[in-house]
């Protein structure tokens, strides 16, 4: 596989081998994969939790009373005044 980068690219890759923490550019890369794949990961994560966050809430909302959204927007003003 040949890859191109940008001048600032190969910059930023110099420089970190410059400053000794890596001993070639292929690690550089191998760091920058680990850490990419790390991300997407976590970001998959995130997307499942928030999923789980929202199925809990509609299956409570299907046990509890509709209230308008004024006062769903007091009861959280109400809330946040009482943890301060």
């Amino acid at each position: 596989m040949d890859i191109s980068l940008t001048l600032d690219q190969e910059r930023f890759i110099q420089s970190k081998l410059q400053a000794g923490k890596y001993r070639s550019a292929e690690e550089v890369l191998e760091m920058a994969l680990r850490l990419l794949d790390e991300y997407d990961r976590s970001d998959a994560e995130w997307v499942n939790d928030v999923r789980a966050k929202i199925d809990a809430a509609l299956e409570v909302s299907t046990h509890t009373s509709p209230i308008d959204g004024e006062t769903f927007v007091n009861q959280i003003l109400e809330r946040f005044r009482q943890t301060n």
